[in-house]
């Protein structure tokens, strides 16, 4: 039996049951929105070359405004430096810290949290220091609790021999035998060993590459857990979910390195009867996700923003840098001149778009793998039948099913009365055969009917209380920490200053990680931002 066909069994044996038809999801109006993957199509596709309708100048250009991009501006816009531009993909800038609106109300379109960033991050604790989330209090720094994720944080939909029902958390408890126990209680240890033995840090990039880090990295998450004897089908659901959560792929694709940084690095993995340590699930959210973050980082920018841009060619020689971009509106090419330029595109694109690449960012971009994501936000007219067990909480799993559960938009709200929300629910592709072409090619009433469909086993009147779905398609959301990833030479020569000819480059991107997160993405772009204010 394979290992997802043991996550599916509990889940599709349920799911027989329903006696619902199979078109009952018929009326629910929806589509694709927030992506435009045509424009980066473009890139891919043999296009005669189109001279320019126009030369503009600028001191600094920033190709991407993405997390990366949109740090790099606020590095520049912090050192006095106001004479740039931003080309952005999209209409609208953030990457996958964007949000929309279904219905009325505000909803992420990709990130939706940020954890509390610890003393590794001081570039992110500034930034929530500015936008007036953290603040100091007799001496200690404080966070505003209105942001800070409202109680309940997270249930698990799960069938313990007794039935399903919710329990609190996402580690599977209930009717778990000893066994299970001593294999929680197991991999907390090797979790404790592996932060005395190394350091693990967000960013990650903060501390060198040491050789129990190369030693894990040069193995998959799966491999080691075998090799240490933790072979609990509970335990293996638990961590294959944290992994698809967090690097768009499960513990049979990434490295054991990530595997374990994704714990060690900031709250441990508590087993039951180990309490975990105060404030340490702590988290910012808001109903637009990430998106609120991103538009405060954008604002400033005015007119600097220059969306619906792709960018075709970056070209650097001893005088400057010069950068080609389609603009889509128009649909005639446009040409800027720089002192600088920041690159803070995926390093797949970067090596397409960059005229002659460092060597180390051609073998990068051959090194990198992305995961395929699908995030849908589901319109809920009313508030849904709920079953037993934990109450309603942000995060909702369901033990078994192939999406990431889903959180609900109005979590942070203060109104005593629940009334209508989005759940945005989340489903990574990485480890899925054909991943991406399922994207680009399945209608979206397939998606709509198999995403309602598991929400359909906790919530049994969805179909007549979801009125809209919109769905957000990332063919290339993140960039997943395989093997050999995190303690790639090329990726670590590509976080430094370039030599020449490509002195007058500096990339920016949370694929410079490896991974993709928000405090690794910002970092990089602060550092690249203050770069090209110094030169």
């Amino acid at each position: 039996m394979k290992r997802r066909d043991l996550f599916s069994l509990p889940l599709a044996a349920a799911l027989a049951g329903c006696d619902e038809s199979a078109d009952r999801f018929g009326h629910i109006d929806g589509g694709f929105t927030g992506i435009s993957f045509e424009r980066g199509h473009q890139l891919r596709e043999a296009r005669p070359a189109q001279a320019p309708g126009k030369t503009e100048g600028t001191r600094v250009l920033i190709a991407g405004g993405g997390v990366a991009g949109l740090a790099a501006a606020r590095a520049l816009r912090l050192a006095g430096v106001d004479d740039v531009v931003v080309l952005e993909l999209e209409d609208t800038a953030g990457g996958n810290s964007r949000g929309g609106s279904v219905s009325g109300l505000r909803c992420p379109l990709g990130a939706h949290y940020l954890p509390l960033p610890s003393d590794d991050a001081p570039e992110v604790q500034d930034l929530l220091e500015e936008f007036g989330l953290r603040r100091r209090v007799a001496g200690r720094w404080t966070y505003d609790e209105r942001h800070l994720c409202h109680t309940p944080q997270e249930r698990l939909f799960y069938n313990g021999g007794d039935g399903w029902h919710w329990q609190e958390g996402l580690l599977p408890l209930a009717g778990v035998g000893a066994e299970t126990l001593a294999q929680y209680r197991r991999f907390a240890t090797l979790v404790d060993e592996a932060q005395r033995a190394a350091t693990f840090t967000i960013p990650s990039s903060k501390r060198p590459v040491v050789s129990v880090h190369t030693e894990l990295d040069a193995m998959f998450f799966e491999a080691w857990l075998t090799a240490n004897g933790l072979t609990d089908a509970r335990l293996r659901w638990y961590l294959d979910y944290c992994c698809r959560d967090d690097y768009g792929a499960g513990i049979a694709q990434v490295s054991a390195w990530a595997g374990l940084h994704y714990f060690a690095s900031r709250h441990g993995f508590h087993a039951p009867g180990h309490p975990a340590p105060p404030d340490s699930e702590g988290l910012l959210t808001w109903p637009e996700g990430n998106a609120w973050l991103a538009e405060r980082l954008a604002a400033p920018l005015g007119e600097r923003l220059k969306p619906g841009r792709v960018v075709t060619r970056i070209a650097c020689d001893k005088h400057g840098v010069t950068v080609d971009a389609l603009n889509t509106a128009s649909g005639a090419t446009e040409r800027w001149t720089a002192e600088r330029c920041v690159v803070a595109l995926p390093l797949f694109v970067a090596a397409r778009v960059v005229e002659n690449p460092p060597p180390a960012l051609a073998e990068a971009a051959a090194k990198l793998r992305y995961a395929p994501w699908l995030v849908a936000n589901v319109h809920i007219a009313e508030p849904l039948f709920d079953r037993p067990g934990a109450p309603p909480s942000w995060d909702n799993v369901i033990y078994g099913s192939r999406g990431l559960g889903y959180v609900d938009a109005q979590h942070q709200s203060l109104s005593p009365m629940p009334g209508a929300t989005v759940l945005t629910c989340y489903r990574a592709l990485g480890d899925q055969p054909g991943g991406r072409r399922q994207l680009l090619e399945r209608p979206w009433t397939a998606w709509r009917d198999e995403v309602l469909a598991e929400l359909a086993l906790p919530h049994p009147d969805i179909a007549k209380k979801a009125t809209r779905i919109a769905l957000t398609r990332y063919g290339h959301a993140m960039s997943m920490p395989v093997p050999g990833v995190h303690s790639s030479a090329a990726l670590a020569a590509l976080r430094q200053p370039q030599a020449a000819p490509w002195q007058r480059l500096r990339f920016a991107h949370a694929d410079l990680a490896g991974y993709s997160i928000f405090e690794e993405a910002f970092t990089f772009g602060n550092a690249a931002g203050g770069w090209a204010a110094r030169a």
